[in-house]
């Protein structure tokens, strides 16, 4: 497959506090890749550098052989990058309806596939996005994403939080997106094993680095691993 992200040497952080370590990352066109550490490993760093939200101090990122390195987000977003932080961010004074056409871009994803992916927007496309719960507000945060019909998704812990049945609605959705339709993403998750089933590649960091990288399916069948960087019990 083609390469699609290209990251090199990458140091980041907030002010002078260096966060991710010298990050040296490949993603492959139509790959999904989880993202997986501890609390404070610099996962969402990652991400955030990824989307010009973050301090750069080394490095280049390269997506689709533009280099971003130097872009603001807004760029780096007309770029192929599309974003979903865990504040979600969606536009709470507009209608679902107008969250996504607001940020629609020419492509295969449209308001009615978003529908058809999320039926619970459809039926509250007139709801404005105060008036919905938190899991209907994740919804409309992907789908939103989605609408931008990205190269790459990124998804910063997109299950935190919320109860299980929409879960594993959402959970169903995104492995649909990645594994089923094709789209390149990079998901954070803190619960490995619920995110490595529906990615193929996984990076563990710890303290800013990578220290394992390699098949999702491999890990998730490694509990020694799994226990040593993410004290996921083996049972």
């Amino acid at each position: 497959m083609a390469e699609l992200l290209r990251v090199e040497g990458l140091k980041s952080g907030y002010g002078e506090a260096v966060v991710v370590q010298g990050i040296d990352l490949v993603l492959e066109k139509g790959a999904s890749l989880a993202l997986l550490g501890r609390n404070g490993t610099g996962k969402t760093t990652l991400l955030n550098t990824l989307v010009g939200a973050t301090r750069r101090h080394a490095g280049r990122i390269v997506l689709d052989g533009t280099d971003l390195t130097a872009l603001p987000s807004y760029k780096r977003a007309i770029a192929g990058i599309g974003w979903v932080p865990q504040e979600r961010n969606i536009f709470k004074s507009l209608t679902v309806e107008e969250n996504l056409s607001a940020v629609a871009r020419p492509g295969p994803w449209t308001v009615s596939r978003a529908y058809e992916m999320f039926p619970r927007l459809e039926e509250r496309k007139r709801n404005l996005g105060n008036q919905l719960s938190g899991g209907e507000q994740q919804m409309l945060a992907v789908a939103r994403a989605l609408m931008l019909n990205p190269k790459l998704l990124l998804l910063d812990e997109p299950l935190e939080g919320l109860a299980p049945i929409i879960v594993e609605e959402l959970l169903r959705s995104i492995g649909r997106v990645v594994r089923d339709e094709g789209m390149s993403a990079i998901i954070v998750e803190q619960n490995p094993k619920m995110i490595l089933p529906i990615t193929q590649r996984a990076v563990v960091l710890d303290r800013g680095a990578v220290v394992h990288e390699g098949d999702s399916e491999a890990l998730l069948a490694d509990p020694d691993t799994l226990d040593k960087w993410l004290a996921v019990a083996s049972h």
